[in-house]
């Protein structure tokens, strides 16, 4: 199963990947996790994204396709993958549809007031980076990690400003993406409202 995750953030792209990935027996490929590992590793592309980060610059699609393309190559890869945050532009969408054929871009769908209450209500651990949430995981004691007891905080683009900002960014980018799956006839909604569990039992009964 070759698949592209598409949604907003907040929709729980991540969490159903996670879980997708056991289902089909195939890689959660994210571009985040591949940039760090590439870095991590210090390979050419690695060397060539730390370096375009230092200078504050955004990575180029050219070596953000160079990264998906090795990654698509390797040995767990081969019988399918899950795409998550590539591609994010039609250039790259294009560059992907030379690279290989996909069976369907999963398109998460989340009201924008939820997506707002899900990431505001995040707070993290500093050391640790624990994550909880003040209504679906709350600490056993308000405000404290429930481990290391140090106070957890909420993360300057997990405040509400930040986040509807985000949200434009994103709409404005990933709006013609899923115009352009759909056209292709590869794109299904997923209902991203409802629990994990639920989202996944979805997405599986429409990937069928």
């Amino acid at each position: 199963m070759r698949l592209v995750f598409l949604g907003p953030p907040g929709a729980g792209k991540g969490t159903i990947a996670a879980k997708a990935k056991l289902v089909y027996s195939i890689p959660h490929i994210s571009t985040g996790d591949l940039f760090r590992a590439n870095i991590k590793n210090g390979t050419e592309l690695g060397r060539r994204v730390q370096a375009i980060l230092a200078a504050g610059d955004l990575v180029p699609d050219e070596v953000t396709i160079d990264m998906v393309r090795e990654r698509l190559k390797e040995e767990d890869a081969l019988k399918g993958f899950i795409l998550d945050g590539f591609p994010r532009t039609i250039a790259q969408a294009d560059a992907l549809g030379a690279m290989t054929d996909l069976d369907r871009v999963v398109n998460f769908v989340l009201d924008k007031e939820d997506i707002v209450k899900r990431l505001s209500g995040r707070r993290v651990c500093k050391s640790t980076g624990r994550t909880y949430h003040i209504l679906y995981n709350p600490p056993k004691v308000e405000g404290i990690d429930d481990e290391t007891g140090e106070a957890l905080i909420q993360r300057d683009d997990d405040k509400e400003e930040a986040i509807r900002n985000r949200l434009e960014v994103y709409e404005a980018s990933t709006a013609p993406l899923i115009a352009y799956y759909r056209d292709k006839g590869l794109l299904v909604d997923i209902d991203a409202s409802k629990s994990p569990d639920e989202v996944l039992s979805s997405m599986v009964e429409a990937l069928v």
